[in-house]
């Protein structure tokens, strides 16, 4: 056994610095084109010469800069001596918004190349989007790897060992059971409405915004009902630790559905074009509301989890 783990920590080390590296790598084409949307140089279309799509580029230019030196803090030994709020906060962003997409781009890219084509977007616009496309595949696969090597290292009860490892004086796994199970029924009730959505259904939707309702949103709504029941139960068996008999299936569920949850829908409310939507204007509000809320508080108690788990650990 001591043979085994001296020669998984080099390869650990090996898996960090080079996915580290290439998410790096990877994001700088998308940094690059948002720093030019921001000043107004190549724009696809006419309407992201609005100061309120410049301002959202700009904004996406400071998250891409982020998750260039994320890449950077997980591949260096400096990395490990960082804040844990400094790193978990943007990283549970950054995967809630990534790991999501990474599934639907094979399909979203050339949905995406089509609608903006429609929209009257210009023909170098194809390009941009190849290279928009591939940073978003690269660093979707490649942070991920880098941060469960970082995880690894720092963190190593968020990512291995059994469900219940038993608890101490003071935990709070009460707690925790009732909040989890009010959350999950949250994100029930409201995967249940994005699938029925996604799958056609029309409660909920303006009768004169039907034909709204292309690829594109159907993947999404779909991505977030789908997202919503995973979360669920990954925080039921986080809770009652009850389900599987591993720590890490139900812990990277909650984890990449509460960041998802919470990032895309806010990202979706700041958005200029939020009321083009296809969804009532109260359906809308309070669906995404929900999904913040909901996302928010999931992180609230995957950071009770980790609280008590590490104290059982050290014990």
């Amino acid at each position: 056994m001591a043979v085994t783990a001296e020669r998984a920590t080099p390869r650990l080390m090996k898996m960090r610095r080079i996915c580290g590296y290439g998410a790096a790598i990877a994001v700088t084409p998308y940094l690059l084109i948002k720093i030019a949307w921001t000043f107004g140089l190549f724009l696809p279309t006419e309407q992201m010469g609005d100061a309120s799509w410049r301002a959202i580029n700009a904004a996406t230019v400071v998250v891409a800069a982020v998750g260039i030196l994320l890449a950077m803090a997980f591949c260096r030994p400096w990395g490990e001596r960082l804040p844990a709020w400094l790193v978990a906060l943007p990283v549970w962003l950054g995967t809630g918004l990534l790991v999501p997409m990474l599934l639907l781009v094979p399909v979203l890219g050339p949905a995406a190349m089509t609608r903006d084509k429609e929209a009257g977007a210009t023909d170098f616009w194809v390009y941009e989007q190849v290279f928009v496309m591939v940073s978003l595949v690269g660093v979707g696969i490649c942070l991920p790897l880098a941060l469960a090597g970082y995880a690894k290292a720092r963190w190593p009860e968020a990512l291995g060992g059994p469900i219940d490892c038993g608890e101490l004086t003071g935990h709070t796994r009460q707690l925790q059971i009732t909040l989890g199970r009010i959350v999950a029924a949250g994100c029930i009730l409201l995967g249940v409405i994005k699938v029925f959505w996604a799958m056609g259904g029309t409660l909920g939707i303006d009768p004169g915004m039907l034909d709204d309702r292309d690829l594109w949103w159907h993947l999404l709504t779909l991505s977030t009902g789908g997202w919503a029941f995973a979360g669920a139960w990954g925080l039921l068996v986080l809770t009652t630790r009850r389900g599987s008999r591993r720590f890490l299936p139900p812990m990277v569920a909650a984890w990449i559905s509460s960041g998802m949850l919470f990032s895309y829908n806010l990202f979706s409310v700041i958005r200029p074009d939020f009321q083009s939507t296809p969804e009532y204007p109260l359906a809308r509000v309070l669906s995404t509301e929900a999904g913040i809320v909901l996302g928010m508080m999931m992180g609230m108690i995957i950071l009770l989890v980790l609280h008590d788990r590490r104290r059982a650990l050290m014990r």
